[in-house]
């Protein structure tokens, strides 16, 4: 009897560990393809024949696309299924970068920029659809913290990977190799059996669609909240070294050091801050104390010249705590959506981070020009003391349950 019962648990168990797989490799491509434009922008500008403006024309136009179809999609995703989107958005991805490689102009670029950016604003809804279904409530925090971490890697390998294609196939051949990659994954899905989000929960999210508003106050308060902590860290992954650089005597290779063990710890803190989502309800006092403390070192770095040794230190536990949040963040979000509707309420709340993406590079780039380097840490604290707040405030509070006699 005890084996016959343990069988599904197993079977489940099984399921859900090929579920989560699955989806953190697409998260990984994700992440890969948003670095595969800048890390080819030398090849590109040689072979077009154009400047860094005309090649961040197509990096604007790729973050507008995508932030501005991530709600959409996140429609989708709720009625059509979240399998299908994925499926189509990888391939899509793949198949931009793959025709840009077979006919290279620079209105072939901006083309497969806008491609790519739609192709790219399926993966939160989909992938937070398809994690919220079929993963084992008492280890979603976890599970939220493996698909983040997949993301960060595929970022963190790009230039790697990248180069190495270069220097063995060529630039156009880069193209095509790594457009591969997304229709192979997508056929790597289906052969895992990646599920679909149910037919149940898709009739349910379209019979209550005319009577459900997705666009709650919360939601929109997570969106603004995306956004900030958007702001909050691209100053110091963008501008931080240049910052370091000008404003605080330090060196290159110094500036790197501290850069990279920033970015090396949140991925860290990404999954040690799953196991903590898993053991607390409280997410948004979880983000608000993490991020409250962060602002403080922000404000030290900002006002004060410290040893690079100590710098480097500080800037670890600030990246490592700013990992700890993500998870926390996303089941703020999860729930906040109404049953049926985690596709729309992880695609709009993600516009907040596509829009910080478009803001993020203005702001800080003016401070720099503006020579005040130590800001690019001092703005950093005002964002992350509104983050703390909205934090505070966004927490959705459990249903009371009225008492029986």
């Amino acid at each position: 009897m005890v084996d016959i019962l343990a069988a599904p648990q197993q079977t489940k168990a099984d399921s859900a560990l090929r579920t989560l797989t699955g989806i953190s490799i697409a998260h990984w491509v994700s992440h890969f393809y948003i670095f595969v434009f800048p890390m080819l922008f030398p090849f590109l500008k040689e072979q077009l024949g154009v400047g860094y403006i005309e090649l961040g024309f197509a990096l604007t136009a790729f973050g507008l696309v995508s932030g501005l179809t991530q709600a959409p999609i996140g429609y989708l995703t709720d009625h059509f299924g979240a399998r299908k989107v994925l499926l189509i958005g990888l391939a899509v991805g793949g198949c931009a970068l793959i025709g840009l490689g077979l006919h290279l102009s620079y209105p072939a670029l901006i083309v497969s920029a806008v491609v790519l950016g739609l192709a790219n604003s399926v993966y939160h809804p989909a992938d937070y659809a398809i994690l919220s279904a079929h993963m084992d409530n008492a280890r979603m925090g976890r599970a939220f913290s493996v698909h983040t971490f997949a993301g960060f890697l595929g970022g963190a390998v790009a230039p790697a990977i990248m180069l190495a294609l270069v220097a063995t196939v060529g630039g156009l051949g880069a193209l095509i190799v790594a457009g591969a990659i997304g229709p192979l994954v997508a056929l790597l899905l289906i052969a895992m059996g990646v599920p679909d989000t149910s037919a149940a929960e898709r009739k349910a999210a379209g019979a209550e669609a005319p009577k459900q508003n997705i666009v709650t106050p919360a939601i929109m308060m997570l969106t603004i909240f995306f956004m900030l902590l958007g702001l909050s860290n691209a100053g110091i992954s963008n501008f931080g070294i240049v910052a370091l650089m000008s404003g605080y005597g330090v060196d290159l290779a110094t500036a790197n050091v501290a850069l990279t063990a920033f970015l090396a710890a949140s991925a860290i803190g990404v999954l040690a801050g799953g196991f903590l989502a898993d053991r607390t309800h409280r997410h948004g006092q979880v983000a608000a104390a993490a991020f409250g403390i962060n602002a403080v070192i922000m404000l030290v770095i900002a006002i004060a010249s410290l040893p690079s040794p100590l710098l480097t230190a500080l800037l670890t536990v600030a990246g490592f705590l700013g990992g700890v949040i993500t998870p926390s963040r996303d089941m703020l979000v999860r729930n906040a959506a109404p049953p049926g509707a985690a596709g729309r309420a992880f695609g709009i709340v993600s516009t907040g981070f596509n829009f910080s993406g478009i803001f993020a590079p203005l702001l800080f780039g003016w401070i720099m020009d503006q020579h005040m380097p130590h800001w690019v840490f001092g703005a950093s604290v005002v964002f992350m003391v509104l983050t703390v707040l909205l934090a505070l405030v966004t927490e959705r509070k459990p249903a009371q349950i009225p008492a029986t006699a």
